[in-house]
C-alpha cells in the first residue's frame, strides 16, 4: 500500500488539518503517516483554544521513522506555526525522498488580501524553499501572491485583481500561476477558492496548471467559508497523483466531494467552524 507522510496539527474539534485528511487519503487506498506539528483541543477559528506546540518533538518522530527505513509515496504539508517547522521539513524531505516522492505543499499563509497572525518574512522565505521542492502546490490567490511579491505588495496586487472585471481578472489569475510555475520551477499547481459570478450566480474556481497545460474547475457557491475544506482538497489531490490520477481528475473530485459537503452544511445550518459534512460522500473516493 502507498504511504502518504501527512505533516500538519491535529485539532479535536474542527474537522480540518489531520483529522481531514486521515479519513479522505485513507478511503482512496493510501495509508496516511500523520506526524503532528501541534495538537489543539480545537482549530483556532473558535474563541478559544488550548494549542501544544510540537515542534520540538518532530525530530523524535523523525529519528524513529527513519529507524525503520520509511520512504513515503508522497509528502502532504499544510499549515505550519513557525518556521523552525519548516526547517523540519526540508530536512524531511532529504532524510526521506527519493526522486519518485511527490510533494505536495499548501503554503498556508492567508485568505482574502491579508496574512495571517502566524506569518512572518523569515517564514515565508522558508516557504519559498519548500514549494521550490514540491511536485504541485494548492495556493489561494492571497498565498500565491504572497509568494511572488511578498506580504506589502501583495496587498495592492490584491486590490488591483480584485478590481479588475470578470474575464481580465481571470486572465490575472492565470499570468500569476504562469509567473509562479516559471520562478519556482514546478511541474502542476492549483490556485485555489477563486470567486466569479456570472449572470447573477456565483461561482468558485480553481485554476489548474498541470505540466504546461491550463484549466480551469468551476461550481456553484453556496455558503461562506468552512474550516477544513482546503485540507479535503488537497488530500484528493495528494492521494490521487500519488496513485497515479491527473490533477484535473483529482480537482474534479475533490470539488464534486466538497460541492455536495458544503451544501449539507448550510441546510443544517453548520457552524463555519464546525467543518462541512464531508462523511457520507467519502465512498465517492474508493
Amino acid at each position: 500500500m502507498k504511504k502518504i507522510a501527512v505533516i500538519q496539527d491535529l485539532s479535536g474539534l474542527g474537522k480540518c488539518s489531520l483529522t481531514a485528511a486521515i479519513p479522505v487519503i485513507s478511503v482512496m487506498g493510501v495509508q496516511a503517516c500523520p506526524l503532528p506539528t501541534a495538537i489543539l483541543s480545537n482549530q483556532t477559528g473558535y474563541g478559544s483554544y488550548f494549542w501544544d506546540d510540537y515542534t520540538d518533538h518532530m525530530e523524535d518522530i523523525m529519528s524513529e521513522w527513519k529507524k525503520r527505513d520509511f520512504h513515503p509515496d508522497g509528502i502532504y504539508t499544510g499549515f505550519l506555526g513557525n518556521a523552525k517547522q519548516v526547517d523540519l521539513i526540508l530536512r524531511f524531505t532529504e532524510l526521506f525522498c527519493t526522486k519518485e516522492t511527490l510533494i505536495l505543499v499548501d503554503p498556508v499563509m492567508g485568505d482574502q488580501g491579508n496574512a495571517y497572525k502566524t506569518y512572518s518574512d523569515v517564514l515565508c522565505e522558508k516557504m519559498k524553499l519548500l514549494v521550490k521542492r514540491s511536485s504541485v502546490i494548492t495556493p489561494n490567490l492571497t498565498e500565491a501572491l504572497i509568494l511572488l511579491y511578498g506580504q506589502e505588495k501583495m496587498k495592492d496586487k490584491w486590490k488591483e485583481i480584485t478590481g479588475l472585471k470578470e474575464k481580465e481578472r481571470l486572465a490575472a489569475i492565470e499570468s500569476i500561476g504562469r509567473e509562479l510555475l516559471e520562478r519556482f520551477e514546478l511541474g502542476n499547481l492549483v490556485i485555489t477558492g477563486i470567486d466569479v459570478s456570472e449572470n447573477g450566480e456565483d461561482f468558485i474556481g480553481n485554476f489548474v496548471m498541470e505540466r504546461g497545460k491550463t484549466d480551469w474547475c468551476f461550481s456553484l457557491k453556496e455558503g461562506g467559508s468552512y474550516s477544513g475544506t482546503g485540507d479535503i482538497f488537497a488530500s484528493v489531490l495528494c492521494a490521487g497523483m500519488v496513485k497515479g490520477m491527473p490533477v484535473k481528475e483529482c480537482v474534479n473530485r475533490a470539488v464534486s466531494l466538497l460541492t455536495d459537503a458544503i451544501h449539507d452544511a448550510v441546510e443544517e445550518k453548520t457552524d463555519r467552524n464546525d467543518g462541512v459534512c464531508f462523511e457520507k460522500y467519502l465512498g465517492r473516493l474508493i
